[in-house]
C-alpha cells in the first residue's frame, strides 16, 4: 500500500495554532486601526467614533513636511536602485554561466543577509568621513544609503521576470537584424516592464518604512515620517500617531497588492 504524503494542516492542532498565529500578529494592528477613529484622547477607550485624529494629522505642518521628506527619498532611491537593478539583472542573466557568477549574486543581496544594524553602522562611518571631507549635509546621503539598500530588493523580481522570459522574440529580432539596443527597447524592455515596476514598488515600500538606516544616516533636521512617529511614540501614543499609522499601513498594503498582482504567474 502506498505511503499517504505528509500534509503539516492535517497535523493535530494545526488549526489552533494557526488561529492564534494569525490573532498575535494582526490583533494589534487591528486595535490599531480602529482606535485612529477613536473620539477621545485615550488609545485604550473607546469613546465614540470620529475622525479628528486625521484632522489633526492633515493640519500637522510637521506631519506634512516628513511625509514630503518620506517620499522624496523613497522615490529617488526607488528610481536609482532600480535601475541598477535591471542592469544588474541583465548581466547575470543574459548571459551564459560564467565564473565568479555566484559572488555578485552574493554581493548583490548582501543587505538581504547581513543584519540591518550592521549595514547602518557601515553606511554611517562611510557617510560620516564623507560629510567631513565635502562638507555637504544635504538629503543625498540618505537618498543614496537606501538606494544601496534597496537594490536587491527591485533585483529579485526583475530577475526572476527576465529568467522566465521566452527568448524567442529576442532572437527573432536579431535575426530581422535589430541592433542589441532596439532589440532591447522595442523587445525586452517591454516585456520586461511588470518585473521593473514590481521592483520599484517594492523598493519604494522598502525605502518608505525604513527606520535603522534613517536614523544612523540621516542629520538634524531630516526626520522621514517612520522616525518622527517613534519620537512621537517615545513621548505619547496619541491617536495621531495611530492614524499616521493607519495611512501609512494603507499605502503599504496597496503597493504590497499590486506587486503580488504583477509578479505573480498567468496562466
Amino acid at each position: 500500500m502506498a505511503s499517504r504524503t505528509f500534509v503539516a494542516a492535517r497535523l493535530p492542532g494545526f488549526s489552533t495554532i494557526a488561529i492564534a498565529v494569525f490573532i498575535a500578529l494582526y490583533l494589534p494592528i487591528a486595535m490599531l486601526m480602529i482606535y485612529s477613529f477613536n473620539a477621545g484622547d485615550s488609545i485604550a477607550i473607546w469613546d465614540g467614533f470620529s475622525f479628528q485624529w486625521y484632522e489633526r494629522a492633515w493640519e500637522n505642518d510637521k506631519v506634512k513636511e516628513v511625509t514630503i521628506r518620506s517620499l522624496i527619498i523613497a522615490a529617488s532611491a526607488a528610481s536609482i536602485s532600480t535601475v541598477a537593478a535591471t542592469m544588474a539583472a541583465l548581466a547575470t542573466t543574459r548571459k551564459k554561466p560564467f565564473r565568479g557568477q555566484t559572488g555578485i549574486y552574493v554581493a548583490i543581496n548582501q543587505p538581504l543577509m547581513v543584519p540591518e544594524i550592521v549595514t547602518a553602522v557601515a553606511l554611517l562611518i562611510f557617510f560620516a568621513s564623507v560629510k567631513v571631507a565635502t562638507g555637504y549635509q544635504g538629503l543625498g546621503y540618505l537618498i543614496l544609503a537606501h538606494s544601496a539598500f534597496c537594490v536587491p530588493f527591485a533585483y529579485l523580481p526583475i530577475r526572476a521576470r527576465l529568467e522566465g522570459m521566452n527568448l524567442t522574440l529576442e532572437t527573432a529580432a536579431a535575426d530581422l537584424y535589430a541592433t542589441p539596443w532596439r532589440t532591447f527597447r522595442y523587445v525586452t524592455l517591454p516585456i520586461l516592464a511588470p518585473g521593473i515596476v514590481a521592483g520599484m514598488m517594492l523598493a519604494f515600500v522598502t525605502s518608505l518604512d525604513d527606520v535603522v538606516i534613517t536614523l544612523f544616516v540621516k542629520s538634524a533636521g531630516q526626520d522621514t515620517l517612520p522616525t518622527y512617529l517613534l519620537a512621537q511614540i517615545r513621548r505619547q501614543v496619541t491617536g495621531e500617531v495611530n492614524a499616521i499609522s493607519t495611512v501609512l499601513l494603507a499605502l503599504t498594503v496597496i503597493l504590497l497588492t499590486t506587486f503580488f498582482l504583477l509578479t505573480r504567474k498567468r496562466s
